[in-house]
């Protein structure tokens, strides 16, 4: 009976402490003068590596606002093979200052992924204009833009700065948005 319930309790703990968990295995510096007022609004996916929950998506963006103390993220691109849209939202909180663009993201229960910007460009008022963004990793990378385009400049800037993190151009998925 005693072995039973240090089972259970192993188990228990176990649980708590991976429900609690933020998957970050590769820190990247990050703006440290975010504004999340500033970056609330709608995204389009300019670029991003390649992996199983946007497959095959195209005219992918992202919108993000706030609901009390999280901000909801709703993801939504359309699968041409299926000829519909698929949406997926999530919820993020700050890991540390919220003027720190490092937050932790959960699109699937209580397991969270890194969301990291590495990176903003912003016009003359300070409005975000795009974002280099790496996950819990550089397995994880995408390139946002408030159009449906970025420039040669921003995206070689952009790109120059995924290399240094290791990540291959020639990996990179140019999303189609119409």
């Amino acid at each position: 009976m005693r072995k039973k319930t240090v089972k259970i309790i192993a188990s228990a703990l176990l649980l708590l402490s991976t429900s609690a968990c933020t998957m970050l295995d590769t820190k990247v510096a990050v703006v440290e003068d975010f504004k999340l007022d500033k970056y609330l609004g709608t995204w389009h996916e300019i670029a991003r590596l390649d992996h199983s929950f946007e497959r095959g998506l195209s005219q992918v963006t992202a919108t993000y606002s706030v609901e009390g103390d999280k901000v909801v993220v709703i993801n939504k691109g359309f699968s041409e093979e299926k000829s519909a849209w698929k949406q997926a939202e999530g919820k993020a909180y700050f890991i540390g200052s919220d003027n720190i663009a490092r937050l932790k993201v959960s699109f699937f229960g209580p397991f969270y992924g890194a969301y990291q910007v590495h990176d903003l460009i912003k016009d003359e008022q300070g409005e975000y204009l795009a974002s280099l963004v790496i996950g819990p990793n550089n397995e994880y990378a995408w390139i946002l833009a408030r159009d449906k385009t970025i420039s040669a400049d921003v995206k070689q800037g952009f790109i120059n700065k995924m290399t240094k993190l290791g990540i291959d151009e020639q990996d990179l998925i140019w999303v189609e948005q119409n």
